[in-house]
């Protein structure tokens, strides 16, 4: 599928440390759309994740979504019904859980900056126990409700379930990486 066919306003969803950012940074980049990364609009800047007010959040993403063209990352569930309902296209990946952990690990441990992150630009992210429980436990759950909705809905739609349909992905729409990496 080509970047034309998934539209103007392209959402990229999937569970944490799957890739959802640096794609979304690609994919604006090379269609030249503006980027929203959902954390940045759910969490203050500069904070190490602190959240904003859920009616502000919801009033920033409604203002997001308004936009004639965006590529958009984040699950934010309770707001992806008016995302989707403006969303041409849409994007899963679904990349298994040890992987995600251990792209967690890396980013927590040696990655100075992350694409689409709300921590100072001096610093790294934090290793938590919570995330840690989050991505080896909680995320399967999660993990197949969004390959049920994936399936129910009707956008133009791509899955990519694993690092080389990524990389794959990133070569068919000549994609550079921002965060230099080969693919």
């Amino acid at each position: 599928m080509s970047l034309n066919e998934l539209g103007p306003r392209i959402c990229i969803l999937g569970p944490s440390n799957s890739g959802k950012s640096t794609l979304a940074q690609a994919i604006a980049s090379k269609v030249k759309r503006p980027i929203i990364h959902l954390d940045q609009l759910y969490h203050f800047p500069d904070t190490q994740w602190q959240a904003r007010e859920e009616a502000e959040f919801r009033e920033l993403h409604l203002n997001a979504i308004s936009g004639e063209s965006w590529v958009m990352d984040g699950n934010y569930v309770r707001t992806l019904p008016e995302r989707l309902t403006r969303a041409s296209g849409l994007i899963l990946l679904d990349l298994p859980p040890t992987q995600r952990f251990v792209r967690y690990l890396r980013r927590t441990l040696f990655d100075a900056q992350r694409i689409g992150g709300v921590v100072p630009a001096n610093q790294r992210e934090h290793l938590t126990w919570e995330m840690t429980r989050y991505l080896l436990l909680t995320a399967r759950s999660h993990r197949q409700r969004n390959q049920q909705m994936f399936n129910e809905w009707t956008l133009p739609k791509l899955l990519l379930s694993s690092s080389l349909e990524i990389t794959r992905a990133y070569r068919y729409w000549e994609l550079i990486d921002p965060q230099g990496s080969s693919r």
